[in-house]
């Protein structure tokens, strides 16, 4: 039986195929003990060595016999080399497997989700929902604008006549402002007199009258 079929099982009909997890579990059993069988190989090797060394001068043959033991046990850890390399290949193949496979289930059980929620949804139904929607967002943007806008008296005035009109009025008022400027004002005006002026008190009015008379006949 090959080393696979020993991992994996026979492989006769009706046999159940292991599952991912208990391929790689039973991969990284014969992956630790293939590294022991070649750690204990490399001390052999290293024994056969030491064995050649002492021997090379006092026993040839035994020395000989030392480095042919050597060589098959080189070849054993080479072709233990090799397993351990497939095996790890193998190994890191079954778990990417692994993870694919759960990946893909989580996938899988979105995926439900999601045919679940849109089970009750119609493509064309939302599609005219949204329509409706955009319509009812227009409409109501027409009816803030009409609201908005100012009705009633005043639209038809023409800007232009009422600029007018305001120059005019600002014009009658510096006009009046220059009248103000130019004249006194009333405040500072002295006021007419309305009652007949009180003679001064001193001579009587009647010795004034002759004082004049004599005045006037002296200078004629």
């Amino acid at each position: 039986m090959s080393l696979f079929a020993k991992i994996f099982g026979s492989g006769k009909k009706g046999e159940k195929a292991p599952t991912p997890q208990e391929g790689i579990q039973r991969l990284r059993e014969v992956e630790e003990m293939l590294i022991k069988k070649s750690d204990f190989l490399e001390k052999k090797i290293q024994s056969e060595i030491a064995t050649a060394k002492k021997n090379g001068t006092k026993n040839k043959r035994v020395a000989l016999q030392a480095l042919k033991r050597k060589k098959r046990l080189e070849k054993q850890l080479q072709q233990i080399d090799g397993t351990l390399s497939t095996i790890e290949l193998q190994r890191e193949a079954l778990e990417n497997a692994s993870t694919n496979t759960e990946v893909l289930k989580v996938m899988g059980t979105a995926a439900k989700a999601l045919k679940g929620a849109h089970q009750n949804l119609d493509v064309d139904k939302v599609h005219d929902l949204m329509d409706d929607v955009a319509e009812q967002n227009e409409i109501a943007s027409e009816i803030s604008d009409a609201i908005s806008n100012p009705v009633g008296f005043g639209d038809d005035v023409d800007e232009d006549d009422l600029l007018e009109e305001l120059e005019q009025l600002e014009q009658e008022e510096l006009d009046k402002q220059m009248l103000e400027i130019g004249e006194p004002a009333t405040d500072q005006l002295p006021s007419v007199p309305t009652e007949e002026p009180v003679p001064a008190r001193g001579k009587p009015v009647q010795e004034d009258d002759d004082e004049m008379k004599e005045l006037a006949a002296w200078a004629s």
